[in-house]
């Protein structure tokens, strides 16, 4: 579907009789192949919309946050299912509504219609109204949609659950909002590059109706035939930020976030980062840089800095935008507070280096495993010392092929952890050197 597909609206330049209702309201899609988003749920093959193709669809509660096509959906779906709609609002209703309508539907249906009653912010019911749509759903008189915000588990009645099935739907992405945008954009008479389009997507952090009102609002704002960059700040009350997120500037602010961190420079830090959150990178790609950062720049200096990159990583994923943010932030300041060390990292390029240069030479007999008797025979582990039956676990056993035994790879700073690591090391192989020369005088 193309950007600007606006195939099911009406987009001619003649105002509608309901052209003064919220843009919204008017972009609401006639057809299900018009729907944007929820496809874990309405993609083909998958069970929402197996129901609604099969014409089999029982009660459901669609759960998620606002403005992500919840009444857009059930009301899409009587349409396909040519099924009386009736909206039932939680907030303006009451059990003395509640029997008016359920009475209308029990009539539809010894006509032989069915009906689907769609109760917005259902959770909003008390138990005992809850309970009164229950004998209705159970003859069949209903197909309840509820809608709500709130975790169904907790805002809805086991009866009611236990005779529906659950739906969760998504906050829209980014290229979601932006796709509905192009569509509203010749209603609202304006053309816009995608470059906004995306900063309003990205603003409304999922929420199409949101959306759909920024544009509404820069739209009138705007006073030529273009969505005007200062309308379009001013609806946001935020500025629209330059920040390619493919192109070079995406690897320079990168770049400058990496280097303040390795620099100690929080202040920098800080600033990059946001720069980034409020140009609306994602945020795993963020979370994955920090842990890098964390393995290559601090290290064994502070161990712990690679579990605060990791548990923000966690974090983002749990909480979403823009609770996460702060615990990119958190990390952020962690790994600039911490000791750094890249020892680890030259370690590796080194160890990386004689790999490449050297022959590889075979394992050593006494490393091998030998499960197989024909395998001892032929000398497998022979030589082999375990550790744990020596003093401390240190032996004098060489692990590495002949021609490198000896060789050191890993020179731990003085900073931090590693101070403690360095001492460490120092004290084993002073420890290996006297068991080996303790070996050869005895030999």
């Amino acid at each position: 579907m193309s950007l600007f597909d606006t195939s099911g609206f009406d987009t001619t330049g003649s105002e509608p009789p309901d052209g003064k209702r919220p843009l919204a309201e008017r972009m609401r899609p006639t057809r299900l192949e018009d729907y944007i988003g929820q496809e874990h749920i309405l993609g083909p093959g998958k069970p929402l919309r197996r129901q609604i193709e099969r014409d089999e669809l029982t009660s459901i509660i669609l759960w998620g946050p606002p403005g992500v096509g919840k009444t857009t959906l059930a009301s899409l779906i009587a349409r396909v299912t040519s099924c009386e709609f009736m909206r039932f609002s939680a907030v303006l209703s009451g059990i003395k509504e509640i029997k008016a309508v359920m009475a209308d539907a029990e009539r539809l249906r010894r006509l032989g219609r069915r009906t689907i009653l769609f109760i917005d912010e259902i959770h909003r019911f008390n138990k005992a109204q809850q309970d009164a749509f229950l004998p209705y759903v159970e003859r069949g008189d209903i197909i309840l949609i509820g809608a709500t915000t709130e975790n169904p588990s907790f805002e809805v009645i086991s009866a009611l659950l236990s005779r529906s099935r659950v739906y969760a739907l998504r906050g829209l992405t980014v290229p979601e909002l932006v796709t509905l945008l192009g569509r509203a954009l010749p209603v609202v008479g304006k053309e816009s590059s995608g470059e906004l389009l995306e900063q309003i997507g990205i603003y409304c952090n999922g929420d199409a109706r949101q959306a759909y009102n920024t544009l509404e609002a820069a739209a009138a704002a705007s006073p030529g035939p273009a969505l005007a960059e200062t309308a379009v700040q001013d609806a946001m009350q935020r500025k629209v930020l330059l920040y390619d997120k493919g192109g070079e500037e995406h690897f320079n602010v990168i770049s400058a976030l990496h280097k303040s961190v390795r620099s100690s420079d929080v202040d920098a830090a800080i600033y990059w980062l946001t720069r980034m959150l409020e140009a609306g990178e994602d945020r795993l790609y963020i979370a994955r840089r920090l842990i890098r950062m964390a393995i290559e720049d601090v290290s064994l200096a502070d161990p712990r800095a690679l579990e605060q990159a990791v548990a923000a990583m966690q974090a983002v994923h749990f909480l979403g935008i823009p609770e996460g943010d702060l615990a990119l932030i958190q990390a952020a300041i962690y790994l600039c507070v911490a000791p750094k060390s890249d020892a680890a990292y030259r370690a590796s390029g080194a160890v990386s280096e004689d790999v490449q240069k050297t022959s590889a030479e075979p394992v050593p007999m006494n490393l091998r495993n030998a499960p197989t008797r024909s395998m001892k025979e032929w000398g497998y582990g022979e030589g082999y010392q375990h550790a744990h039956q020596f003093e401390d676990a240190i032996v004098g056993m060489e692990c590495l092929p002949p021609s490198l035994a000896g060789r050191q790879y890993y020179f731990p700073t003085d900073r931090g952890v590693e101070k403690r690591i360095a001492e460490r090391l120092e004290e084993i192989r002073r420890r290996k050197q006297q068991i080996t020369s303790s070996d050869s005088t005895s030999d």
